[in-house]
C-alpha cells in the first residue's frame, strides 16, 4: 500500500468516534401532527443482529487507483444518483452528512479511500428528512448479494457485492467495523433507521459490500 494510501486509511480509523455523531444526525425533525414514513428494518430480531449471517467474501480483486465517485447505483433499493456529494469535516470535528436539501443525493466520505482502493470506502445519505422520503427510503429491499455500482470520475466503474447488512442503535455505532483498515477494496453504505423519536430515527443502518468487479 502507498504511504499516502496507508496515511488516509489510518486518518479514516482515528476519526471513527466522531463520525458517531455526524451520523447522529440524519432524522426527520417533521412537524408535530404529519404522517411518519414507515421506519425501515433490515434486522432479523428485536436485538437488532444483522439481517442475514455475513456470506463469504469472494476472491480478492487487484485495488484501483484513487478517483472520486461520481454516480451511486443500487438496483434493489431504486436508487440511481448522481453526482455524488464530497463530504468532509465539520469544525467541531464531525463528519459531514448530506444537507436536507440533498436528501435525494449520496455523499462520500472524503477522509477516507475512494470505492474501489483499498480499504473501506464510505456513502452515506437520508431515509428522509423533514421534507420526507429521501434517497435511501428503500434501503429495506436490499439483501445479501444485491450488488452496487459506484461509477469513478476515471470513468471505470466499482461493482460491490453486499455481503453484510446491519442495523444498530446510534449509540453502539460499530465505528471499527465500518471506517477500520482493511486489506480488500470494500464499501460501506450508511443510513439512518428505527421509530422516530424526538424528531430523529435511533438507529443507523449499515451496508458492508466487496468489490466483485
Amino acid at each position: 500500500m502507498a504511504p499516502r494510501a496507508a496515511r488516509t486509511l489510518l486518518a479514516a480509523a482515528l476519526l471513527a468516534p466522531v463520525a458517531l455523531a455526524a451520523l447522529t444526525g440524519c432524522g426527520t425533525d417533521r412537524p408535530a401532527g404529519e404522517a411518519d414514513a414507515p421506519p425501515p428494518h433490515i434486522a432479523a430480531t428485536p436485538a437488532r443482529e444483522a439481517s442475514a449471517a455475513p456470506s463469504a467474501p469472494p476472491a480478492a480483486l487487484t485495488p484501483l487507483p484513487a478517483s472520486e465517485p461520481v454516480r451511486v447505483r443500487i438496483p434493489a433499493a431504486g436508487v440511481d444518483t448522481s453526482p455524488v456529494l464530497r463530504l468532509g469535516l465539520e469544525a467541531d470535528g464531525t463528519v459531514e452528512v448530506p444537507s436536507v436539501a440533498d436528501g435525494d443525493r449520496i455523499g462520500w466520505y472524503t477522509k477516507g479511500v475512494t470505492p474501489g482502493q483499498r480499504g473501506p470506502a464510505v456513502l452515506i445519505g437520508h431515509f428522509d428528512t423533514a421534507r420526507g422520503p429521501a434517497v435511501l427510503k428503500d434501503v429495506s429491499k436490499v439483501h445479501v448479494g444485491d450488488e452496487i455500482t459506484v461509477s469513478r470520475a476515471d470513468g471505470r466503474s466499482a461493482v460491490f457485492r453486499v455481503r453484510e447488512l446491519e442495523q444498530v442503535d446510534k449509540k453502539r455505532f460499530p465505528t471499527t467495523k465500518v471506517y477500520g483498515n482493511t486489506t480488500r477494496p470494500e464499501l460501506r453504505v450508511v443510513t439512518c433507521g428505527g421509530e422516530i423519536t424526538d424528531g430523529h430515527r435511533p438507529d443507523n443502518i449499515i451496508l458492508y459490500a466487496d468489490l466483485v468487479g
